[in-house]
């Protein structure tokens, strides 16, 4: 595996290459980590919002609906009952939370496994820097595009800037991130990934 990220100016042109402590690499183990964090993200981001009634709370049913004997029907105490249609729901879903809990160790772990990942696929660049002059879109993709990069593309930075922000907005296939937020599934879910100098440092940093 490459210990090493190349570096390239905003012409797409190489400046030389970044080399990575090798206690941020790790090519054996951790699978089983990256898959547990990100189960544990997508639980997060579930709402955890839907809910049923159970009989007590659905409207009417406290008198009993006919009488006990003589209709021919099945005897029945509440029209709110679940055997009825517009009754109660049994064991149906509440509002909860979906969180799940992961080891800080198992984090760091799965998070050097995805960037291992990744600079096995030769998908990480350094961007000498990512500044733009004013917040338009087309000159973010122009930027982009300098740099011959297929499929999605996630561009790590230090610091958000309301220009950077604007004009990367309405790209569909770019995201905008902070180092100090980039999580495994990101890493995962884009083809490149994009550091500018001082975010990869950071980056490195908090993954040691």
């Amino acid at each position: 595996m490459s210990e090493k990220i190349r570096i390239v100016g905003c012409d797409g042109e190489p400046l030389g290459d970044f080399a990575v402590d090798k206690g941020c690499i790790e090519a054996e183990k951790g699978t089983q980590a990256v898959h547990s964090v990100v189960v544990a993200y997508l639980a997060g981001l579930r709402a955890g919002t839907a809910c049923t009634k159970t009989r007590s709370e659905v409207r009417g049913g406290k008198r009993k609906p006919y009488r006990q004997k003589g209709t021919g029907r099945a005897r029945s105490g509440a029209a709110n009952s679940p055997i009825w249609t517009g009754g109660g729901v049994v064991f149906g879903p509440r509002p909860r939370s979906f969180a799940k809990q992961v080891n800080k160790k198992v984090r760091k772990l799965a998070i050097r496994k995805a960037f291992s990942e990744k600079l096995m696929e030769g998908a990480v660049i350094i961007l000498d820097k990512f500044e733009l002059v004013d917040n338009k879109t087309r000159n973010a993709a122009a930027l982009i595009a300098k740099l011959n990069l297929t499929g999605t593309v996630t561009v790590v930075v230090d610091e958000f800037s309301e220009n950077a922000v604007r004009a990367t907005a309405n790209i569909k296939e770019l995201s905008l991130v902070k180092a100090c937020s980039l999580n495994v599934y990101q890493i995962l879910h884009t083809r490149n990934l994009v550091f500018t100098r001082k975010s990869v440092e950071l980056f490195i940093e908090r993954i040691k």
